[in-house]
């Protein structure tokens, strides 16, 4: 488990996605033009801009609107399914307390204690596990694992795995189940 003492300097500067070190292997490979126009791709941006948008709500308190404005002023939209970014940021934002209560039974800690980043990310995760069932439950996973290991504290990712995939025992257990089964075929 991490604790808030093992979290990083998480800010609005150091979660920016525009350095050439913070490109995952998929994005490396859009680089190189294997699918950079691909859904994939522009929902993995989406996802990075929803975890800053959240993160920027959580701590400034300023509104859904605003935030979203400045996003699409500061920003090059046309690489990011702007419509995932849209129904992600405002559906977490007009239900978060709903998504808090999905799995603040998961925390070692109260919700409000859980650092900023991983709460954006448990929030998100939650909120694609529960609204967003055109999206596989491995990859709401994979992509909040991979957003807490390159944004959030040291052992980050392994709690945002450990609440998530309890988390989809709960709303995803078919699903689970179905793909084990056809693995063991």
């Amino acid at each position: 488990m991490v604790s808030n003492s093992e979290s990083s300097d998480a800010s609005p500067e150091n979660i920016k996605d525009d350095g050439p070190d913070s490109t995952s292997g998929a994005e490396k490979k859009a680089k190189k033009g294997d699918y950079s126009d691909s859904l994939s791709a522009k929902r993995r941006k989406a996802r990075t801009m929803v975890l800053q948008a959240l993160y920027q709500w959580q701590l400034s308190g300023s509104s859904v609107s605003q935030i979203e404005g400045e996003f699409y002023a500061d920003n090059d939209m046309t690489k990011v399914d702007t419509e995932y970014f849209r129904d992600l940021f405002k559906g977490i934002v007009s239900s978060v307390s709903q998504i808090d209560g999905h799995f603040a039974d998961c925390l070692d800690r109260p919700v409000e204690k859980v650092d900023p980043i991983e709460k954006a990310l448990l929030r998100m995760g939650t909120y694609e596990l529960t609204n967003r069932m055109d999206v596989p439950y491995r990859v709401v996973l994979n992509e909040a694992i991979d957003l807490a290991k390159k944004f959030g504290g040291t052992d980050g990712h392994k709690y945002i795995n450990s609440v998530l995939d309890r988390l989809v025992l709960r709303f995803r257990g078919a699903e689970k189940s179905r793909s084990k089964n056809s693995r063991h075929r």
